[in-house]
């Protein structure tokens, strides 16, 4: 608790001060369009910073960068830095901010970028600051509040500033869209949750649905938060919305993370699948829920659905995206991801068989009850299922036959009248509990009304709905050391008091009445 009121009394962040800044420059504009517009500049304004600091260095010629020629695009190369040719520079664009065509300067100064660097940003930036219904003016004043920090040197990106600004961005924009703003974003702390409890140290992560890059981003953190090496991980994913790819392209890029096997397909993961041949170590994802029109009587005898046990049905994708999943995942591979509750307990259309074949052959490893309002895009109320290929193959996963379920629906606290995150320690409290259950000797026990570490046996019995209030239980309420006999002494004594008082007040409304001529009666009152 003293986190959350902590977050709740800090003043005003740094981000949510340049988000009200900047929102308030939007004027007529929709949402969806804005954030590209001002994501885009964040995005000019990071590898603008990047490059001068190159740059500078380049012209000093100082020790490792004596003699290098400050205009060849190779030297940046060589240092993972995007070349920014000179039209295109920040300190360029933010004189001309003034200017009634700075928007027709913006496009090409996005053009000569994607040109200079092609291989990693070809038809990725955004071009849409010359369009009329723009406000120049606005674009100006935008330009400038972005022009007022630096994000791109090595101490703005020591301090995460990108990061914070981006993913902070990200979030207000997935907001103010409502229900399409959850097709881009999946809020941070479900993602860090899915990546803490996963662990994807090393090895191939997988997101077949993968939105603006959020998963990628987080596991990458995770690994550098943990001392590990980036080169140990490779991504993958496909995004079937256009402009979201771009944005999740950009994203990586200012992380200095390959995005070339993200892939760009609008006909979307079932029916033209971009990484066929793919066994994944890690799969992460939150897909659509309960997606109607997915091509599912096209795919009747798809090879991915070798295992007849597991057929999704054609009216709901929520169970084909799980054998999507794990069709992908590497013999000791590991899967969590983000489902409607009415997975853990849906019988139509089969759903039930197929649930009940997911745990006989203990596939599943974990099931993670949320809280409601953590989305901004539903309503619906989710949870998180996290599949195991081989329990016994690796990490030491040792829990052959079981299933651990957590009930988490009663934590995290309200940011805003709408939505809800989980805080660092509940995010941990999650995570570790997991890890316990998994871990030889582990210090794992079950809590009654949040954590069970449930048999094969014992699921059967419950008609394998997968809900893990039925497993948990409901939490004992504390004792507060007063024994029973002297609550109730306590209340019958205040019970009494009660109503001694409530007859003297009767009486006394009785007096009053028969001053001004009305008698009562115990049955009536006499007018």
């Amino acid at each position: 608790m003293a986190e959350v009121a902590a977050k709740q009394n800090n003043s005003e962040s740094f981000e949510q001060k340049l988000w009200k800044t900047a929102d308030k420059l939007r004027k007529n504009i929709d949402a969806a369009e804005y954030k590209h517009i001002v994501l885009g500049l964040i995005f000019l304004k990071y590898i603008s910073d990047a490059f001068e600091e190159l740059h500078q260095k380049l012209l000093a010629g100082e020790g490792d960068y004596a003699g290098g020629d400050p205009e060849d695009r190779h030297e940046y190369s060589a240092e993972n830095v995007f070349f920014v040719p000179v039209e295109a520079r920040w300190p360029s664009l933010q004189a001309q901010a003034k200017q009634p065509d700075i928007g027709k300067t913006v496009d090409l100064a996005m053009e000569a970028i994607e040109k200079e660097n092609a291989n990693r940003l070809k038809g990725i930036l955004p071009k849409v600051y010359g369009q009329q219904k723009l406000d120049q003016k606005a674009l100006g004043g935008l330009i400038d509040l972005i022009g007022s920090i630096t994000l791109g040197d090595a101490e703005a990106q020591a301090q995460d500033i990108l990061g914070r600004v981006y993913e902070y961005f990200l979030g207000q924009f997935a907001l103010a869209e409502g229900k399409k703003g959850g097709q881009f974003y999946t809020p941070e702390s479900i993602v860090r949750l899915l990546v803490e409890i996963l662990e994807p140290y090393n090895g191939r992560v997988f997101d077949p649905c993968c939105g603006s890059g959020g998963m990628f981003v987080q596991s990458e953190k995770f690994v550098k938060n943990h001392q590990g090496r980036l080169d140990d991980i490779s991504i993958y994913g496909q995004e079937s919305n256009e402009t979201t790819y771009k944005l999740c392209r950009m994203n990586l890029a200012i992380r200095g993370i390959d995005g070339s096997n993200i892939k760009w397909n609008p006909e979307g993961s079932f029916l033209n699948d971009a990484h066929k041949d793919l066994k994944a170590d890690f799969v992460i994802a939150n897909p659509p829920f309960n997606d109607s029109d997915w091509g599912g009587e096209l795919l009747r005898n798809d090879g991915r659905w070798l295992d007849k046990d597991l057929v999704p049905p054609v009216g709901n994708a929520n169970f084909a995206w799980v054998s999507h999943f794990i069709y992908h995942l590497a013999p000791t591979g590991s899967a969590g991801f983000v489902l409607s509750n009415g997975s853990l307990s849906s019988n139509t259309s089969g759903e039930g068989d197929i649930r009940k074949a997911l745990v006989l052959k203990d596939l599943v490893d974990c099931i993670v009850m949320l809280p409601t309002q953590l989305f901004y895009n539903t309503g619906i109320p989710a949870c998180l299922w996290f599949l195991s290929r081989y329990k016994n193959g690796n990490k030491n996963r040792d829990r052959h036959g079981e299933v651990l379920f957590i009930d988490a629906s009663e934590l995290g606290y309200m940011v805003n009248r709408s939505s809800r995150t989980f805080t660092e320690a509940e995010i941990s409290k999650i995570a570790d509990t997991y890890h316990e259950w998994k871990k030889s000797g582990g210090s794992y026990r079950d809590i009654k009304g949040f954590c069970k570490s449930a048999s094969i046996a014992e699921i059967e019995k419950h008609n394998f709905v997968l809900t893990p209030g039925r497993y948990v239980g409901i939490p004992d309420e504390v004792e507060d050391g007063v024994s029973f006999e002297e609550k109730m002494s306590e209340l019958t004594m205040a019970l009494g008091e009660q109503m001694r008082e409530g007859q003297l007040l009767d009486e006394e409304i009785k007096q009053q009445l028969l001053k001004v001529g009305f008698i009562v009666s115990d049955e009536l009152v006499d007018f």
